[in-house]
């Protein structure tokens, strides 16, 4: 029987822990918080996983919040018109196929560490350093890292062909509240772009005291939006985060007007590089471990696909090891698998990053010509869940304006 330790106990590392232990793998996971810790803590992230991940979930077995989450039901898009203010220069919404749900990992990661030892896993609450990995190299037959923060993710060497950043393109800031006032007609991700300014993103999930609603805020260095390191306390984050909306996004101040934090902890501010890094860490004993998910690959929240892409990470590494059979985790292998996720990753990655610098003018026109086109903007919308759908026809200006042409000669026939 394979034993596999994983170091690492989040959206990549968990579920790929379930499926090792489904078939019958003898599997190990470390992470440096209990269950109660994690419960008791700060939140962890602005998660909102759309179908193709959440699927993967299902599959596994582990999705226990389906039922009782609130969805998202859509994709709202705004920007704000530049000669008058509190209007609107683009405003438009669309309809997911299937709902997205957002499940705060306070509430999520304990229940499933929990399971995971229930179905017999080795669940270890320690920090893991150098010393520790070299000891679950000798103990196991592949280790993984899946840990994105930490001293040790960052003896993984950075990727600089595949990093065009070295340095943050957002402060960062989450605020989970309660007391939102709903979008009409249906849920959505209410996503605000603020040329020079930075963007800002609401959306209904559930945390420990029930359903809420998290607002996320990516502002440019240096702008009105990167204000989060003199705010010292939870109702200063709160006070900050409302006079930002009713200043800038009026109608985001008139919907967050009552709002009330879900908690103390329901507060985050920060920043990071989007960073890839090379999948292989060579011990210095020479015995190898693999990245998986943020450990190798962390991307900038603002397309909201950091837990879509660990769980998609987890599902591709999962075949990996499954097809492996018997044969040794070489470094070819880890290399191979690695890429094979990035076969999908690379398209997120581009995408996203194109956000954090100004957009060329056709990705400019074709948000604005959703407005339009119910056509086009469902395919935007969608392409949340697919990110790849978006190309070749985001980097390329004849292609997009074909695919608005299409989208519209498409409204015209069904109107």
């Amino acid at each position: 029987m394979k034993r596999i330790a994983i170091v690492g106990a989040g959206q990549a590392g968990l579920p790929l822990a379930f499926g090792l232990l489904d078939k019958g793998y003898e599997v190990t996971v470390l992470t440096n918080r209990s269950p109660q810790q994690i419960r008791e803590g700060k939140v962890l992230s602005s998660q909102c996983m759309f179908d193709e991940a959440l699927q993967i979930e299902r599959d596994l077995g582990i999705d226990e919040w389906g039922e009782v989450c609130p969805p998202v039901q859509g994709i709202g898009f705004a920007v704000p018109h530049p000669d008058q203010p509190g209007a609107k220069a683009v405003d438009w919404s669309a309809r997911l196929d299937k709902p997205a749900l957002s499940v705060d990992q306070r509430l999520k990661m304990p229940v499933w560490l929990e399971r995971f030892a229930e179905r017999g896993g080795d669940l270890r609450i320690e920090d893991v350093g150098v010393d520790e990995l070299e000891a679950l190299t000798q103990s196991h037959d592949l280790v993984i890292l899946a840990a994105g923060k930490g001293e040790v993710v960052k003896l993984f060497e950075r990727d600089a062909a595949r990093s065009p950043f070295d340095k943050p393109q957002r402060a960062l800031a989450l605020t989970y509240v309660h007391g939102l006032e709903p979008t009409p007609e249906y849920s959505r991700v209410s996503f605000n772009l603020m040329a020079g300014i930075g963007e800002y993103f609401v959306f209904p999930a559930l945390t420990l005291s029930g359903p809420c609603d998290i607002m996320v805020f990516e502002g440019v260095p240096g702008g009105p939006l990167d204000m989060w390191r003199d705010v010292k306390t939870p109702q200063e984050h709160l006070a900050a985060s409302k006079r930002f909306l009713e200043t800038y996004l009026p109608w985001e101040g008139a919907r967050a007007a009552k709002v009330e934090l879900t908690d103390a902890n329901g507060v985050l501010a920060g920043s990071f590089p989007p960073t890839i890094r090379k999948p292989v860490l060579t011990l210095p004993s020479g015995r190898m471990v693999l990245g998986l998910g943020d450990a190798v690959a962390v991307n900038d929240p603002i397309t909201g696909q950091g837990s879509n892409n660990a769980t998609k990470a987890a599902k591709v590494y999962l075949d990996a090891i499954l097809e492996h059979g018997d044969q040794p985790y070489t470094r070819q292998w880890m290399e191979q698998t690695f890429e094979r996720y990035w076969d999908y990753a690379q398209w997120v990655v581009r995408w996203t990053n194109s956000l954090l610098t100004p957009p060329p003018a056709h990705v400019v026109q074709a948000l604005g010509a959703a407005q339009g086109s119910p056509t086009l903007a469902g395919l935007m919308a969608n392409g949340f869940n697919h990110p790849p759908s978006y190309f070749p026809w985001w980097d390329d200006a004849a292609q997009t304006q074909q695919l608005i042409a299409q989208c519209q000669a498409r409204d015209g026939a069904a109107a």
